[in-house]
């Protein structure tokens, strides 16, 4: 790594997430507003809660990286405001959701050891169990009211999430549920030939596979989770379908009109990359010498996003990096969220790599 610029992305991540702070944190509700600008102070009418699942991702994210302890304090607020949105209880309707969110605690609990969030990962991973079902050859509903409509984004966080309860805690039940949802995913949603994620199967009711959904986030969990059974198993397949995966997704998703990873617009869609960049890292981290292709894409997009696609006054990041934000239409919370995560997971790299430096001298 060139010495110049081994603070890069940790100064960048740091400048992201202050902004993130100060234009997005809510005084008054205790919790990241959707949306900027938010002039009433009267954010979240729409209760976004895999958002705020991400959101306190961030801020652990923040948090491994300064080991600023007024940060603990943010991400418990953010929780309980989640949690007073939800009805007092972790638990919803969607398995994803509760994936996600069960993904975050259990991060926040690693970081912090606070209890309670470990109290309610084993609440969300009961329920979230309850979704697999037999239609479609098996795998976990999206839906609790939907069961027989299967995706990427409700099996793909699970595996991570099972993988990395097995690796806390060591009950083998967990490792082996992790397997048998990959080896339903991998079946049923994932192009032989280029390793490419598809999303879902049965959404209408009709059995048929959604080849056109082409989505960033479906094949970064899917990454994330081949990687985590790898790190568990060292069964090289795992391996391997990620680097496929990986190496496929990068070119095929790539806007050659804009040279950036291209935008899923606003809404859910704008933490879509964020999800894909978070998981590619953990691949980039755990076989450096064959991912050097896709660490050089994200540091192209990071650096396009931060000279073009961001707002300077503000440090607000678009939804297509290579272009100004509308500051008056706004950003979503999703969007700023992406951003934050390309240079977090870059910072955390960095991390790594001046560690192994530091142990080579």
């Amino acid at each position: 790594m060139n010495i110049a610029n081994q603070t890069k992305w940790a100064s960048r991540s740091q400048e992201a997430f202050n902004s993130l702070l100060q234009n997005y944190w809510n005084h008054h509700l205790n919790m990241f507003n959707n949306h900027y600008p938010n002039p009433d102070n009267r954010s979240n009418v729409t209760f976004h809660y895999w958002w705020y699942a991400h959101a306190i991702d961030s801020l652990v994210d923040a948090y491994i990286r300064t080991n600023d302890e007024e940060i603990t304090s943010l991400i418990e607020k953010e929780y309980n405001g989640l949690l007073f949105r939800n009805g007092g209880q972790p638990t919803n309707l969607l398995y994803d959701d509760m994936e996600w969110l069960a993904l975050a605690l259990l991060r926040a609990y690693q970081a912090t050891t606070n209890e309670t969030y470990l109290k309610d990962v084993n609440i969300l991973w009961d329920d979230i169990k309850t979704g697999w079902n037999d239609q479609m050859g098996g795998g976990i509903a999206w839906h609790k009211e939907q069961l027989g409509y299967k995706n990427t984004p409700a099996n793909g966080p699970a595996i991570i999430l099972a993988a990395r309860l097995y690796k806390e805690f060591g009950n083998e039940a967990d490792l082996k549920f992790a397997k048998e949802l990959f080896t339903w995913l991998d079946d049923h949603l994932v192009d032989k030939e280029t390793g490419f994620v598809m999303d879902g199967i049965n959404r209408l009711g009709d059995g048929q596979i959604d080849t056109d959904w082409e989505f960033t986030y479906c094949q970064g969990v899917y990454v994330g989770g081949a990687i985590e059974l790898y790190r568990i198993t060292n069964d090289d397949q795992y391996l391997e379908k990620a680097l496929k995966t990986a190496h496929f997704a990068t070119e095929k998703l790539h806007d050659q009109t804009h040279m950036v990873l291209k935008s899923e617009g606003n809404g859910d869609g704008g933490l879509f990359k964020g999800i894909m960049i978070r998981y590619f890292t953990e691949l980039i981290a755990t076989a450096p010498k064959r991912t050097e292709a896709i660490l050089t894409y994200l540091n192209m997009n990071a650096e396009t996003l931060w000279q073009q696609g961001t707002n300077t006054d503000k440090m607000i990041f678009n939804h297509l990096w290579s272009e100004q934000p509308d500051l008056k239409e706004g950003i979503d919370l999703s969007i700023q969220l992406s951003g934050v995560f390309l240079f977090e997971c870059l910072a955390s790299l960095e991390r790594s790599q001046l560690t192994v430096e530091e142990q080579s001298l």
